[in-house]
């Protein structure tokens, strides 16, 4: 799960902007998803509660299902009172790499063999014995032997002393994940301060073996870094490769954001927000079910190459109508210069111009 996905799922999950929410609309029956899909001006349908099928919800259906008496329809909406159907507007006819990662501490790596391409190599770099990692790892169900897309490689050490990781090629990854430590897992703050001393020590390594670019125009966050070449060289080495540090107390947050040299994954306050979700309205369960599994559909970011061409003018339902080509469900989209997200836009039916920079959050069948 990439950083800017969880930003995404905080929105989803926090109660504050758009939620997933289930209704019955009699007015949608007969109507085929495709229609459907583009008959709420305040909320983006994303599947189907099918009345004859006990009540199973089907996630991204095909564009040629059509609504039954008794079906449900699953939106993304600001609130369950804020959205209704509207009249279906007029749209025109649509036109038609490997990866290397670290993980830091202990991680089973079954669900990555679904999602990586061939060739990708996976290092584990922990305490924990070479033998005994593998065991917990079959123990968690993973069949070593059968993978296919990824390489293991295991290396063992502390990560929070430096000449440990100094034996690793850092600079080399593409993406580095630093997950909690289980041994200190009882102790969140204990267990935040070992992520957080593992992070610095590996951007500080980083930006030592990277070449040094002049990084004067970048502006920093806040003033109180100006002085600080250390951090701007940190922030550089961020440019290379992405790092997502597992943080289990709310209160580290600031300490890692601030800085911008890392990204974040909030895990417990994640948990949290969907259980008071699926507390609410206990069907959204099948729903995030589906979408944290392996196989399925699942919410991802894709580039805007793939649905327009740069400075191309359309309106988001163009886009919607653009992503059915691909059998996705085209939710929101983030602009280069957003730090967050759109999701469930408003003024969906008006025209604008898109850049090759932008980027859209779908939910797609994976691949």
């Amino acid at each position: 799960m990439t950083s800017d996905i969880v930003v995404i799922w905080e929105d989803i999950l926090g109660f504050e902007n758009a939620e997933f929410y289930i209704k019955r609309w009699p007015e949608m029956d007969g109507l085929c998803f495709k229609d459907v899909l583009i008959s709420f001006p305040d909320a983006i349908p994303c599947g189907v509660k099918v009345a004859t099928d006990g009540g199973k919800i089907i996630l991204n259906p095909d564009d040629t299902y059509a609504l039954k008496e008794g079906d449900e329809i699953l939106v993304i909406a600001e609130d369950d009172d804020t959205y209704a159907p509207g009249p279906t507007p007029e749209m025109g006819e649509p036109t038609a790499n490997a990866i290397l990662i670290l993980f830091l501490y202990f991680f089973s790596s079954q669900v990555l063999e679904a999602f990586l391409a061939e060739g990708s190599e996976l290092w584990m770099f922990n305490e924990v014995p070479e033998k005994e990692r593998e065991r917990k790892l079959t123990d968690g169900g993973l069949d070593i032997s059968g993978l296919a897309n990824i390489k293991l490689v295991h290396r063992e050490g502390n990560a929070v002393i430096r000449r440990h990781l100094e034996s690793l090629p850092l600079e080399t990854f593409d993406s580095i994940l630093i997950l909690a430590d289980e041994s200190v897992e009882d102790s969140v703050v204990h267990s935040d301060s070992r992520s957080l001393a593992t992070l610095l020590l590996i951007r500080d390594i980083q930006s030592k073996r990277l070449p040094y670019r002049d990084t004067k125009s970048i502006p920093l966050r806040h003033s109180g870094f100006c002085h600080s070449s250390w951090i701007r060289e940190m922030q550089q080495a961020s440019d290379k490769s992405i790092i997502i540090s597992e943080i289990l107390d709310s209160r580290t947050r600031n300490l890692v954001s601030v800085s911008r040299i890392s990204d974040y994954v909030l895990s417990n306050e994640l948990v949290s927000m969907a259980l008071a979700m699926v507390a609410e309205d206990k069907q959204i369960n099948r729903v995030l079910e589906e979408l944290f599994a392996e196989e399925g559909n699942e919410m991802c970011i894709k580039p805007a190459e793939f649905y327009l061409y740069d400075q191309e003018e359309l309106c988001f339902y163009d886009v919607m109508i653009r992503g059915r080509q691909r059998q996705e469900i085209v939710i929101g989209y983030r602009l280069p210069s957003a730090e967050c997200a759109i999701i469930n836009p408003e003024n969906k039916a008006e025209p604008r111009k898109w850049s090759l920079d932008d980027v859209f959050v779908v939910i797609s069948l994976g691949e």
